[in-house]
């Protein structure tokens, strides 16, 4: 497969976790909600390690890299907790345009520390984005 279809799946299963996360927070802490769902998620990741890899490889990562896995996984947790938070005080059908932002932010931030380019067909899309994200948000 390539970027393509596991870009598509992963939009699927993301919209799978706002509706299932959203009837799952009912009357709970969204926190302890964020809590329960990352312990399946890690859970889950370290089983599929011995499909793709060995576990023997976690221990010739680079100190840059986990560095930046580290960082990554924490700005992942932050992002968790605040969208939980969202769901429950929120719309699912609001919540997710606004958190699907993220797009936007990714091209901006790309352009400014892994030079990507921001060219009229990025900032064209990031536009519609963010237009597409005010307009479902505000019906």
């Amino acid at each position: 497969m390539n970027w393509l279809t596991w870009s598509l799946l992963s939009a699927v299963f993301a919209a799978l976790t706002a509706i299932l996360a959203k009837i799952g927070i009912a009357g709970i802490d969204s926190n302890l909600a964020t809590a329960v769902r990352t312990t399946v998620v890690v859970l889950f990741a370290w089983a599929i390690v011995p499909l793709t890899s060995s576990y023997a490889a976690a221990f010739t990562l680079s100190r840059r890299t986990l560095v930046f896995l580290a960082l990554s996984g924490l700005a992942t947790g932050l992002s968790w907790l605040c969208y939980f938070r969202a769901l429950q005080l929120g719309d699912a059908s609001k919540v997710a345009p606004i958190d699907k932002l993220s797009v936007v932010f990714v091209l901006l931030l790309a352009a400014a520390f892994l030079h990507e380019s921001l060219t009229l067909k990025t900032l064209l899309g990031g536009s519609l984005i963010t237009a597409g994200a005010i307009v479902l948000a505000l019906r």
